[in-house]
C-alpha cells in the first residue's frame, strides 16, 4: 500500500497492560493507536497484558470512523512471539509492529504466524506488518525488510535501541536526520510508507514539533507518540499546508489540460511539471480529502495516465 491509503499522521502507544487508557485513546484525536505489548509491558506482566487486549479486542465496540488500529507485539526471539499474535489476530487490527527485524526472512517468519492465526480465527483481510528499524542489521537490510512479503505496509524508525547502545546522541539532529532519510528511502524503494520515530522529552514540544517537521520534509506518513500530549503536535506538523493544497491543486488541473493535449511536460507557477510532481500532488490532495480540507469540486480523482 502507498502512503495515501493510510491517513496516520499521529501513532500513540497505549500500554496493553492499561486497560483504563484503551477506551479514551481510541476516543481521542490520534489517528492511530498502538496497544504496546513490547516495552511499555514489564516482563512479568506480560501474559496479563496479554489476555487483557484479547479480551478488549474481542469485546470492545466498533472503533471511530478512520481510526487505525496497531499492536506491537514482542519481538521474534522472545517468549511470547506467537502468543501475542495469536491474542491479537482479530478483524479490529490493522496491523502488527514487529519490532527489530533482522532479515527478511524475520518478516516471513511473522507473516506465516499471522496466516495461521488468521485461518484458525477464519479471519478473511490480512493483517498488516509495519516492521522497525531499530539496529544496526535492520537499518542495513531495510530495504530488503520492506519489500520482504506483500504484508509489509511501513517502516517505523526507532532510535531508541538504534542509538543508545551504541552511545549515539539522541539530541543530535545531524544523526537523526541521517536515519529518518535511510529509513524513509528503504521504505520508498518498496513503495511503502515510513512512520517517524518516538520523541521521549515530553515537556519539550517544540523538540517534538522540529523532529517531525524534518521527517515531513523528507515525506513521512506521520510520527510516534509517546504521550497525549503529543498528539496534536503530530496531526498539524503533518496536516497538508492550504498553500501546498492550493499548489497541489493547480498542479493537478494543469495536468488534466496536458493529458488532453498529448504534453508531457509543462509549466505551472514557474516550475516545470512532470510526472513525479504529479503524483505528489495527488498525493498531497488525497490526503486533503482524507482529513475533509477539500470542497466538493475538489473530490474528483486522480489524473489518468497510460
Amino acid at each position: 500500500m502507498s502512503g495515501t491509503d493510510w491517513l496516520m499522521r499521529s501513532k500513540l502507544f497505549v500500554p496493553a497492560s492499561r486497560p483504563e487508557l484503551f477506551a479514551k485513546a481510541l476516543a481521542g484525536p490520534a489517528d492511530a493507536i498502538s496497544f504496546d505489548l513490547e516495552d511499555a509491558v514489564q516482563e512479568g506482566r506480560k501474559a496479563e497484558a496479554r489476555e487483557t487486549l484479547r479480551t478488549f479486542l474481542r469485546q470492545s465496540s466498533p472503533r471511530p470512523a478512520g481510526k487505525v488500529v496497531i499492536v506491537r507485539v514482542n519481538g521474534l526471539t522472545t517468549p511470547h512471539f506467537d502468543a501475542d499474535v495469536a491474542a491479537v489476530a482479530d478483524p479490529v487490527v490493522d496491523m502488527i509492529n514487529l519490532p527489530k527485524p533482522e532479515s527478511a526472512a524475520d518478516v516471513r517468519a511473522a507473516a506465516a504466524s499471522l496466516a495461521r492465526h488468521e485461518r484458525e480465527r477464519g479471519i478473511d483481510r490480512p493483517i498488516g506488518i509495519v516492521a522497525n528499524i531499530e539496529s544496526p542489521r535492520g537499518l542495513r537490510l531495510a530495504a530488503e525488510i520492506a519489500s520482504a512479503h506483500p504484508r509489509v505496509v511501513g517502516l517505523q524508525l526507532g532510535l531508541g535501541d538504534l542509538f543508545e547502545p551504541f552511545g549515539i546522541d539522541r539530541a543530535d539532529a545531524q544523526a537523526v536526520h541521517a536515519m529518518q532519510l535511510a529509513v524513509r528511502l528503504a521504505a520508498a524503494e518498496a513503495g511503502l510508507w515510513a512512520c517517524d520515530t518516538v520523541y521521549g522529552t515530553v515537556s519539550d514540544p517544540d523538540g517534538y514539533t522540529r523532529e517531525a517537521t524534518a521527517a515531513r520534509r523528507l515525506g513521512y506518513l506521520g510520527k510516534s507518540c509517546i504521550h497525549p500530549s503529543q498528539v496534536p503536535l503530530a496531526n498539524a506538523v503533518f496536516r497538508p499546508t492550504d498553500a501546498e493544497i492550493e499548489s497541489a491543486r493547480r498542479v493537478v488541473e494543469a495536468a488534466r489540460g496536458a493529458e488532453s493535449r498529448g504534453v508531457g511536460a509543462f509549466l505551472v507557477d514557474g516550475r516545470m511539471i512532470d510526472i513525479p510532481f504529479i503524483k505528489r500532488a495527488e498525493s498531497i490532495l488525497a490526503a486533503a480529502r482524507g482529513l475533509g480540507l477539500l470542497g466538493a469540486s475538489d473530490r474528483a480523482g486522480h489524473v489518468e495516465r497510460s
